[in-house]
C-alpha cells in the first residue's frame, strides 16, 4: 500500500513537471518571443497615446485657465512649418 502511494505521487509529480517544461519551451520559442514582443509593443502604444490624451486635455485646461481663445493656432502651425 505505501510503495502505491509513493509511486501515485512520483507520477504526479512527473505530469507536473513535464507539463511545466513545455510550458517553458513554447514561452522562450520564437512564437512565445513574438507574442512578448507584440505585447510590449502595444503597452508601449497605448502608454504613448494616454500620455498625448492627457496633454492635450491638460492644455485645454490651461487655455480656458488663462482665457487664451485658439485663434493663434494658425500662427502657432506656421511656426511648426
Amino acid at each position: 500500500m505505501n510503495r502505491i502511494l509513493w509511486m501515485g505521487i512520483g507520477v504526479a509529480v512527473g505530469v507536473i513537471a513535464f507539463r511545466k517544461i513545455t510550458q517553458a519551451q513554447t514561452a522562450l520559442g520564437p512564437e512565445g518571443m513574438n507574442r512578448a514582443v507584440g505585447r510590449l509593443a502595444d503597452s508601449v502604444y497605448d502608454f504613448a497615446d494616454a500620455v498625448r490624451t492627457g496633454m492635450r486635455d491638460r492644455e485645454s485646461e490651461l487655455r480656458s485657465a488663462l482665457g487664451v481663445d485658439d485663434v493663434a493656432a494658425p500662427a502657432r502651425d506656421a511656426l511648426r512649418r
